[in-house]
């Protein structure tokens, strides 16, 4: 709950770069100004609101996410001591007033909106405001405070207006264990200033920590709301990863660790007891952590996280969740050379109401781009070099009757160009879609762009896995280094580089564009530039 007033004109203003420089920390005399107002705004207190002071409550930084043309959601979380096992951050047992402000700019000299929210223990102190009445297409920035305490500061933007043409940095990441490697990544990936940014699953990790760990992983594996809210916390804590929350709205979907690896609606990988309980418990911390809007809320087992978001007239991103709803993999999972059960038409990956969905969307669209933000491998990849064929049965493969209805609808529907942007198999992959790949002669449908993973699978070998491209006609690129993908939407081409680092094992690494495609409007095609 939030209550909010309105003030200001509006001008128009350029990127700023005051974030990456330290930036995270801003002086609150303006929103400590505000108090009086708001409190006057609203002034019926919070059943059990605390008025007790806090210590540096605001260590998880904070994020904004799923923006609308007058609307975006801001979120933070208080923690004085984020990573207690508890999971409540060192919170006391009670609900707290935290005050909010967005300006036009990064002084704060033109708030737009104020305004007051509650956090309290039953949501793990977390907050999400969802501001409306925005400008279309304008930059802004927010803040919060609870008692004396202000939050680092936050840039955010609304999406362009209905029609809008102009062009969009996006940045798209996935993967990031924290045991495995340092988040510098996503310090790189802050510093392109991107306007947009997908997180395509795995987040986090389940798992407890490894002899083999870059950094100690904290707790137990995670099973409890208490463990689940304990690991978001601690990857919270990781400066680089704040940056990244800190500059740009975020869209984010999940995959399988955020809840337990390769699960597939209620079925656990390996028989378990209380697997619902667990996942209901992943779902609310998933919520609690992250800039989503109240429609997304878990009920129980049950969350609403595909949606469909309007960049003006550039771009569509249908943002999908392959878990919830899913068949369970086929085979016994894993890679298989032979699985008659994966061409069964009745196997799902998106659930029969999620693919009506995609569906609907395509043939509504009116998007320059659409774009499939999502979790897994989509088009076909023959993982077996040389004779013989294997392929991935948690991966669109073991679906692929799903795959095709949705390929064969991008190619035959209103969908001028049919993108899919992937995460989940920790290494850089680019591929062009066909109408029906068990047909390699069938029409072109669109083009998938694979992020490596930010940390997960180590350092990496720098090296292709090239008697598998050689086998897959269609794939086009793959490399084994850490990193994230850099893309340039416009009117007339989507540009995409594939920016890597060398190395997570230890903090620091420069990002270089290891490739770069583009494809031209009307034509779903790679041409790789140099």
């Amino acid at each position: 709950m939030s209550e909010s007033t309105t003030s200001g004109s509006h001008s128009p203003l350029g990127r700023r770069s005051v974030l990456l420089g330290g930036a995270a920390a801003v002086g609150g005399a303006a929103l400590a100004g505000t108090t009086a107002g708001i409190a006057h705004a609203g002034s019926h207190a919070h059943p059990g609101a605390g008025t007790g002071r806090l210590r540096e409550p605001f260590a998880l930084g904070v994020a904004s996410g799923d923006p609308l043309p007058t609307g975006i959601v801001l979120w933070t979380r208080l923690a004085q001591d984020p990573t207690a096992p508890d999971g409540m951050g060192g919170m006391p047992n009670r609900t707290f007033p935290v005050l909010w402000e967005i300006s036009e700019d990064e002084n704060f000299a033109r708030p737009v909106q104020r305004g007051r929210s509650w956090a309290g223990p039953e949501h793990g102190h977390s907050v999400h405001v969802e501001v409306d009445g925005l400008r279309p297409g304008a930059e802004y920035f927010y803040r919060f405070r609870v008692g004396d305490e202000v939050s680092p500061t936050g840039r955010t933007r609304t999406a362009p207006p209905p029609g809008h043409m102009g062009d969009l940095t996006l940045c798209f990441a996935s993967c990031s264990h924290f045991g495995q490697g340092y988040f510098t990544a996503y310090r790189r990936m802050a510093e392109e200033e991107p306007g947009l940014i997908l997180h395509l699953g795995d987040y986090q990790y389940e798992y407890p920590a490894s002899d083999d760990d870059v950094r100690t992983v904290l707790g137990p594996e995670t099973k409890t709301l208490a463990n689940y809210r304990q690991r978001h916390a601690q990857y919270k804590t990781d400066p680089d990863l704040q940056l990244a929350h800190s500059v740009a709205p975020w869209l984010v979907v999940w995959d399988d660790h955020e809840t337990e690896n390769n699960w597939a609606d209620e079925v656990p990988e390996a028989p378990q007891e209380d697997f619902l309980k667990r996942r209901a418990a992943a779902f609310k911390a998933y919520y609690e952590n992250m800039p989503l809007r109240s429609g997304a809320r878990p009920e129980g087992i049950d969350m609403q996280l595909y949606r469909r978001v309007r960049w003006g007239g550039l771009a569509n991103f249908h943002m999908l969740d392959t878990r919830q709803y899913r068949d369970d993999q086929p085979c016994g999972d894993g890679y298989n050379e032979e699985c008659p059960e994966r061409f069964d038409p009745d196997r799902t990956i998106t659930g029969r109401r999620q693919e009506q969905w995609i569906l609907d969307g395509f043939r509504r669209t009116d998007a320059r781009w659409d774009v499939l933000g999502q979790q897994v491998f989509f088009s076909k990849l023959d993982l077996t070099a040389g004779p013989g064929e294997g392929y991935n049965m948690d991966s669109w493969d073991g679906y692929v009757a799903n795959r095709d209805r949705i390929a064969h609808a991008m190619a035959d529907s209103n969908v001028r160009n049919g993108v899919v942007f992937t995460g989940d198999v920790h290494q850089h992959w680019a591929a062009e879609i066909r109408d029906s790949h068990e047909h390699p002669d069938s029409p072109p449908a669109g083009t998938e762009f694979v992020t490596t993973s930010i940390t997960s699978g180590g350092d990496g070998s720098g090296e292709a896995q090239q008697g598998v491209v050689d086998d897959n006609p269609h794939v086009k690129f793959n490399q084994d280094r850490r990193g994230y993908v850099r893309t340039r939407f416009s009117a007339e081409e989507l540009r995409v580089d594939y920016r890597t680092l060398d190395y997570v094992s230890e903090r620091g690494a420069p990002a270089r564009t290891e490739a770069t495609f583009v494809v031209t409007d009307g034509e779903p095609k790679l041409h790789r530039r140099k």
